[in-house]
């Protein structure tokens, strides 16, 4: 199981990367062809879908944080230390707490 510093880094790191996601401008390019993609097609539920992926912070995070937790207990050879199920709990746990950072950086944005 990841320690609790392990926890807290990967959290910074899965709110950094669903902020890159979401709204950084760097990816406008990216979004903006994603949107020009989907619009040719608004009837599309997978394409709609690309889109609800690409615009909600709490969606992208979710997989942000998995891709990161996966790739953090590859690397750090932690995958086969704990059963499939508390990896789980794990991404539960990374994504929450990337989400929690994501709401109190939207909360500070409004003072």
């Amino acid at each position: 199981m990841i320690s609790f510093a392990e926890l807290a880094f990967l959290a910074l790191a899965g709110y950094r990367g669903t902020q890159l996601v979401v709204h950084d401008s760097i990816l406008d390019p990216v979004r903006d062809r994603i949107f020009a993609w989907h619009g040719r097609k608004p009837d599309s539920s997978v394409r709609s879908a690309v889109i609800t992926l690409i615009s909600c912070v709490y969606c992208s995070g979710w997989w942000v944080a998995g891709a990161l937790l996966l790739t953090w207990l590859l690397v750090t050879g932690q995958w086969h230390e704990a059963p499939v199920l508390v990896h789980g709990f794990e991404w539960l746990a990374v994504a929450g707490a990337a989400v929690l950072l994501n709401r109190w950086d939207d909360s500070r944005k409004g003072n």
